[in-house]
């Protein structure tokens, strides 16, 4: 389904100024800088309406959460719910996916999350999943050493795309389960869709990849 243009979209989007980063380009390896403060750096990538992201972020006020959206309409939503709940350690970007290691250096992101992305379901469509190797590729550009994607969805099928995908790209996967909600996993914060479809009773499923990669690199070097 289409989103519906928001009313006054640029003026309202104009008042939230101060949180969004235009020219993220511009902060290419000075992403720390740009907070004041040396905290890790996690992104949500497709912010929705920022249920999730402003809820990490209240949680979690040592670190610095960036919120990825490319649809201004759906983006303009999620800052108004950051300023609504004076949030100073969140900001967000109006971008598409593709162009995450050219705006971030290698090493700069401590974690991405993927929560509830388009499942693109025709197989012609895959390239465009965010979990497909093509966007891969970039997120082992830009995540430190170590660290971990979380990846959630209500799709069943792009959930085992996702598994194997992760797999074959040589990503260790932790903390699988096909129903989240119903699973021991603590501190989850619960996105617009999720909350929508927990209440239909769909399950969730969720996991936690870490590119192992980098190892073998080191071993080489």
């Amino acid at each position: 389904m289409r989103m519906r243009k928001k009313k006054n979209c640029a003026v309202r989007m104009e008042r939230c100024g101060g949180i969004l980063i235009k020219e993220p380009e511009k902060h290419k390896g000075g992403w720390k800088t740009l907070f004041g403060n040396e905290h890790d750096i996690h992104i949500e990538i497709g912010c929705g309406k920022g249920g999730f992201i402003c809820g990490m972020a209240e949680q979690h006020p040592d670190i610095n959460f960036i919120a990825v959206e490319k649809v201004e309409d759906v983006l303009v939503m999620a800052m108004e719910k950051a300023v609504s709940k004076g949030l100073s350690n969140v900001r967000f970007v109006s971008m598409d996916a593709e162009k995450i290691d050219e705006y971030f250096d290698k090493g700069e992101v401590s974690r991405i999350y993927l929560n509830f992305s388009d499942p693109w379901k025709k197989n012609k469509q895959a390239k465009r999943r965010l979990t497909h190797k093509n966007f891969l590729d970039r997120y082992k550009r830009v995540l430190e050493n170590g660290n971990y994607i979380w990846f959630k969805t209500d799709n069943k099928q792009l959930f085992e795309f996702s598994l194997n995908s992760f797999a074959m790209e040589n990503f260790k996967l932790e903390n699988i389960t096909f129903d989240l909600h119903a699973s021991r996993f603590e501190g989850n914060v619960m996105t617009e869709y999720e909350k929508r479809f927990t209440e239909l009773g769909q399950p969730i499923y969720r996991l936690e990849a870490v590119y192992l990669g980098w190892q073998d690199e080191r071993a080489q070097g």
